[in-house]
């Protein structure tokens, strides 16, 4: 049986040891890291999320900033929140939940955050220092995957990584990152031809493909880690349903290690924004020294 990477164990120690970097850092520089969070309309889900990491930022002792906006709000008053925001001393980092109303353009709201304040890792600055390896935040599902992966894998050189899904979220930056790791890494998608053939050559398997047990078992090859990004409510004949990932869970007996769903990769993404949240205000804390 595969060893289960157990998402929820793994982001509680990486919110304990935040929390506890935390407290350091307030006592050792009397700066508290704040993270501010724009929430624009009334979606369900949205709201739901955005209440977790409120929750979670309050307990790392972090201090966290609210704006909940009409689904009315123009894209230039948005632009204007976000300046504020990029000004104020007191904000670390700024998230912008999306999905945004249409009358706003959501590529023109994550380009103006301030890059050293973007702790989702989705401006074009950051995005450019991940793919020269030159630091930056980085996107939060994909470093939560590597802290997964760093549980089970001790040396990444040499070995074969096949990444199910291009998306900029979580795709091309996880990609990135394991080549960092001198993996060699293919990204592929739901379109490419003979996906199986080419994910039963690899060691590492990270599927974000958002289609429910896409990757069988027979897809994969004894002894490989799958990381299942994918989140999916199957519907079943007898009209209930269930969570499903990505990966068949159920026929990847013969692998090394599988994240489960729920309970893998999803406990990790709110760690690693508040994770991204402290290094930004460590990072403005030791650019201010230095000037």
């Amino acid at each position: 049986m595969p060893e289960i990477i157990d998402g929820k164990k793994i982001a509680t120690a990486l919110e304990l040891q935040i929390a506890h970097d935390v407290r350091k850092l307030r006592s050792d520089t009397g700066v508290e890291p704040g993270l501010a969070v724009v929430l624009v309309g009334e979606d369900p889900a949205s709201k739901i999320y955005v209440a977790r990491k409120i929750e979670k930022t309050n307990a790392v002792g972090m201090a966290s900033i609210e704006h909940h906006l009409p689904v009315t709000t123009t894209q230039a008053e948005l632009l204007n929140l976000i300046e504020t925001l990029n000004q104020d001393d007191a904000v670390h980092g700024i998230l912008v939940q999306l999905p945004l109303p249409p009358q706003v353009d959501a590529l023109r709201i994550l380009d103006t955050i301030d890059p050293h304040k973007d702790v989702d890792g989705f401006h074009p600055v950051n995005v450019g220092r991940l793919s020269t390896g030159t630091g930056g935040l980085v996107p939060c599902t994909p470093l939560g995957c590597m802290l997964l992966l760093d549980t089970v894998v001790r040396d990444y050189r040499g070995l074969k990584a096949v990444v199910i899904g291009k998306s900029n979220i979580v795709g091309k930056p996880i990609a990135m990152l394991l080549l960092e790791r001198e993996c060699t890494v293919t990204v592929t998608h739901i379109l490419t031809r003979d996906l199986a053939s080419i994910v039963r050559t690899a060691d590492i398997v990270v599927v974000a493909a958002g289609s429910p047990r896409l990757v069988r078992g027979d897809w994969v090859k004894p002894g490989a880690i799958v990381i299942d990004v994918g989140i999916n409510r199957l519907h079943l004949p007898d009209g209930s349903s269930r969570v499903v990932g990505d990966a068949a869970f159920d026929e990847l007996e013969h692998a090394k290690a599988v994240t489960p769903v729920p309970g893998g990769v999803g406990p990790m993404t709110i760690a690693c924004l508040l994770s991204n949240t402290l290094k930004a205000a460590t990072e403005r804390v030791a650019s201010a020294n230095v000037a």
